[in-house]
């Protein structure tokens, strides 16, 4: 049976100079760089000769824009999935990455009730579930094929996370899911045989402002607003 790869790529930087956890927050686009990181991705896609069959992404405009390199250098049109989007947030709107030490305050303290769940957001077995079923949906359209699916950081390590046979309550700082990263899911038919991470982006790393925890081969992605 002819090998699928379902590439799941995490969206570039985010033009956001105050620091705001945007989430599901509509018209955060692409920075700049997060426009390079986009192209790097599809210049690092193409230098594989990936058999791109379809290009599908997040509803939200960061993730449309950094899908758009790829889909045109494949003659493709962007699809949109709104399995794809961003985990919810409660603390959604917030300055949270300007500022860390907000989310310490008492009146956020019940939020933290379970941190397994977790208690502040999109449970982590929701998300698991949907990206679960953005992926199986792309699988059966380009059997035998490639597809490049555009996401968020959170949604990726969970489905990671669970391929893996990884806890989904985790460190922050230790997602494997930098900006413009591609994690590649090999299958024959469903079944997944190997999982492949890339960071086409990480030349560009360094100069990144809106960035959130994690690792990263480049050794830049700490989190926080410069």
């Amino acid at each position: 049976m002819k090998k699928t790869i379902i590439h799941v790529m995490r969206h570039g930087e985010v033009h956001n100079p105050e620091g705001i956890l945007y989430g599901r927050l509509r018209g955060y686009r692409l920075s700049d760089l997060g426009q390079q990181m986009a192209q790097a991705g599809a210049d690092y896609l193409q230098s594989l000769q990936a058999d791109i069959q379809a290009v599908i992404a997040s509803p939200l405009l960061r993730a449309q824009q950094t899908a758009t390199p790829t889909a045109q250098a494949y003659g493709l049109k962007v699809q949109a999935d709104t399995r794809l989007i961003e985990a919810a947030n409660s603390f959604e709107g917030m300055a949270i990455h300007a500022n860390p030490l907000a989310l310490g305050h008492p009146r956020y303290w019940s939020r933290y009730a379970n941190p397994l769940r977790p208690s502040w957001g999109e449970p982590y077995q929701e998300q698991v579930d949907r990206m679960r079923a953005a992926v199986s949906a792309a699988i059966d359209r380009v059997s035998g094929a490639e597809a490049l699916l555009v996401s968020h950081q959170l949604p990726i390590w969970m489905l990671r996370s669970f391929a893996e046979g990884w806890p989904l309550p985790h460190d922050p700082r230790k997602r494997e899911c930098s900006l413009g990263s591609i994690t590649s899911f090999v299958f024959a038919g469903h079944t997944l045989l190997g999982i492949e991470y890339a960071e086409p982006s990480a030349h560009l790393l360094g100069q990144a402002s809106d960035v959130t925890p994690g690792q990263s081969a480049a050794g830049v992605n700490t989190g926080g607003a410069k």
